[in-house]
């Protein structure tokens, strides 16, 4: 890699992502040390993005960039300024050939010239101190003192240890009330969001389980906008009287924030809930072993994975590549939504029990797909589930909840479900009656269906007449679902509910507008 003046141009269109890669070419390639070198005088080149620790950087607030593996700075060889200047790793040495800026964030492209440092990184460690400088040297204490100083496109990495919590940071004004641990307020703009993350490889948690305030808490209460927090644990969110319904881990009222890659976990209500807010994507986040023993209107009935309950002209929130599984209440919650969620390429198991057990708790659907607490409204929303599976969940694995409008169902596997699918609606005169657009669907094992009549409903295997068997299926085990995810965080690659080679459900879709192979789309949450 070389200097070259500033022209536009892809090759020096820089995306600065969230695991420290410094991305150009359109997201295609990183900023490389060269054969993993970590030596002074290593060259800088672009390479194919792999994860490795050589393409993973450091944005500093004094303007280096410092290479994660080896600890030396961007260097600008032999402090040249002419075109074709060779980039290199160096010891750091505040030199101005060291010092970059960046016009863009952590999510949006910016070129990378030489000057001063902008989209800054700063640092929280169990150990710091908020009366030091935020460096990786000398990190900060608290999400308070990083939220104070971060701005628009700035970065803030957690190291990793245990946040304990004791107390909200302000009274409950009486016992009904609400409460925050963590307030994050202050918004990040379009194309540059504050980002909070995980330092590589290490894990963040945020224990909550200490605080003994006397009325309803939020973990974090998110009501900033354009914020993107990823790789944290948070855990142990109380409730502390039994006045109210649920706690929460996060509680969002904010818009077009990113939740990534977090470990929702034990907490005395749903682990991630959209209240208000448009635009938000929660994406390759786990949430189980959620449990309200103390809500006023039953233990257990409170506890979701991920719930949205979203006012009108909120459009555009997304649940894509979640996890639910052994909450006590349902693994998706979208009753009271309305505007319009997408919920896709998740998987929901064993809700609806005390976690851990099969002890029956709350309602245990695998994914509640709206409603209006049974009533008829004529303002309800269409909602989308797609490509996602349930299974071993206590009651439905897709449940229309007594919903209004008919949500499209679309490529998805349901498996030992009680019922599998159960699409009941209302009507305007407040009569029971089918409703869902439902595609590509598998249905296998437990109760397969029920209320579908009045549903527009074709293509799936209740529909074909196909005969259904464990040897559709490469494995139909239910263990091992919680594995590992992948290193970028995507969802684990398991043989489990897809489809053999052999399978008579390859090929037997319709064209729903999702990616396909072969022919025609296959049926179920995943293409062969």
């Amino acid at each position: 890699m070389q200097l070259w003046d500033c022209n536009g141009q892809p090759g020096q269109q820089w995306n600065i992502t969230t695991t420290g890669e410094l991305r150009v070419f359109n997201d295609t390639m990183c900023l490389d040390a060269y054969q993993k070198g970590t030596t002074a005088g290593t060259r800088i080149d672009v390479y194919t993005c792999n994860g490795g620790a050589n393409q993973q950087w450091h944005v500093n607030t004094d303007g280096t960039i410092t290479g994660v593996q080896s600890g030396l700075c961007l260097d600008a060889t032999s402090a040249g300024t002419a075109n074709g200047t060779a980039n290199e790793l160096w010891t750091c040495n505040g030199g101005t050939n060291q010092k970059w800026t960046t016009g863009g964030s952590t999510t949006t492209g910016g070129t990378t010239t030489g000057g001063t440092g902008s989209g800054g990184a700063f640092y929280v460690s169990p150990t710091g101190s908020d009366s030091a400088a935020g460096t990786q040297t000398a990190p900060w204490a608290t999400f308070a003192q990083a939220q104070t100083v971060a701005k628009a496109g700035d970065t803030v990495y957690f190291r990793g240890g245990t946040y304990a919590y004791t107390r909200a940071n302000a009274g409950c004004s009486s016992q009904t009330a609400s409460v925050d641990a963590i307030t994050l307020n202050k918004s990040g703009s379009p194309g540059s969001p504050i980002t909070y993350s995980a330092y590589p490889g290490e894990e963040p948690v945020f224990d909550f389980s200490a605080m003994r305030d006397n009325c309803r808490i939020k973990g974090f209460d998110v009501t900033a906008s354009w914020i993107h927090l990823k790789g944290l644990e948070v855990t142990g969110v109380r409730q502390n009287n039994n006045l109210n319904h649920e706690s929460w881990g996060v509680w969002i009222t904010g818009s077009d924030n990113t939740f990534e890659q977090l470990d929702l976990h034990h907490n005395m209500g749903p682990g991630l809930f959209i209240q208000n807010g448009g635009g938000n994507l929660v994406v390759n986040c786990d949430s189980h072993d959620n449990y309200d023993p103390l809500t006023s209107n039953g233990a257990g009935e409170s506890a979701d994975g991920f719930g949205a309950h979203i006012s009108a002209n909120h459009p555009g929130n997304v649940f894509r590549a979640d996890r639910a599984w052994w909450n006590s209440d349902d693994g998706f919650d979208l009753i009271n939504a309305y505007s319009s969620v997408t919920i896709e390429n998740s998987w929901a198991w064993l809700n609806g029990y005390l976690p851990g057990t099969t002890t029956a708790s709350g309602n245990g659907n695998g994914f509640k797909a709206g409603g209006y607490g049974g009533t008829y409204v004529s303002n309800g929303v269409k909602h989308t589930v797609r490509q996602s599976v349930a299974f071993n969940n206590r009651s439905a694995g897709f449940y229309a909840n007594h919903h209004t409008v008919a949500d499209d169902i679309f490529n998805n596997t349901a498996y030992n479900n009680h019922p599998d699918y159960n699409m009941l609606g209302i009507t305007s005169s407040g009569a029971a009656t089918g409703i869902g657009t439902l595609r590509n669907n598998i249905a296998y094992g437990g109760t397969l269906t029920s209320n579908m009549t009045g549903t527009n409903a074709s293509n799936n295997t209740w529909n074909l007449g196909v005969a259904l068997s464990d040897a559709q299926f490469q494995s139909v085990s239910t263990s091992g679902w919680s594995a590992p995810r992948q290193a970028d965080g995507s969802l684990p690659v398991l043989p489990y509910l897809r489809l053999a080679a052999t399978s008579t459900l390859i090929d037997k879709g319709v064209n729903v507008g999702l990616p396909y192979n072969g022919s025609a789309p296959d049926l179920g949450a995943f293409e062969h």
